[in-house]
């Protein structure tokens, strides 16, 4: 496994890594419809293209099969292909962020259990709650801090 930050944003590279975001969602975000997937993914390759640090994780064969999005020390996104999760993937991206760009913060959907006892195993803890994420839409965050 290589993990590489991106500096060239490829068209190739984008659709690759919207559907590692797809694959993830589906087996992660289980309180979203489909429909609910296929409207938030029209604005995953914006999001690619215009966070300031894209770290990708690549297998033997470089294919992106993980990635996380870093801005002003917050992970704004991290995101693991199903078949790569549980096998310590997500612990060396965090470390990386926190070695490479001081991740001290981030937000997780409250209802991604997983995610938020991932991120408590890492040392997060929660400061925040809204009942809303970041569009207004009904999904609760829960804001994190490094501790």
């Amino acid at each position: 496994m290589k993990i590489i930050e991106v500096k060239e944003r490829t068209a190739l590279l984008i659709e690759q890594l919207t559907e590692v975001w797809e694959r993830s969602v589906k087996d992660t975000h289980l309180f979203l419809s489909e429909s609910e997937i296929e409207d938030i993914k029209k604005y995953v390759p914006q999001a690619l293209k215009g966070v300031v640090h894209l770290v990708v994780a690549e297998n033997e064969s470089g294919c992106p099969v993980a990635f996380m999005g870093v801005e002003e020390q917050k992970l704004e996104m991290l995101f693991i292909a199903p078949e790569e999760r549980g096998k310590g993937l997500g612990k060396k991206l965090i470390q990386y962020g926190i070695e490479n760009y001081s991740i001290r913060e981030l937000a997780v959907n409250e209802q991604n259990p997983l995610a938020k006892g991932f991120y408590e195993h890492m040392g997060f803890r929660g400061y925040k709650r809204t009942d809303h994420d970041e569009q207004g839409k009904p999904y609760p965050l829960l804001y994190m801090k490094l501790n």
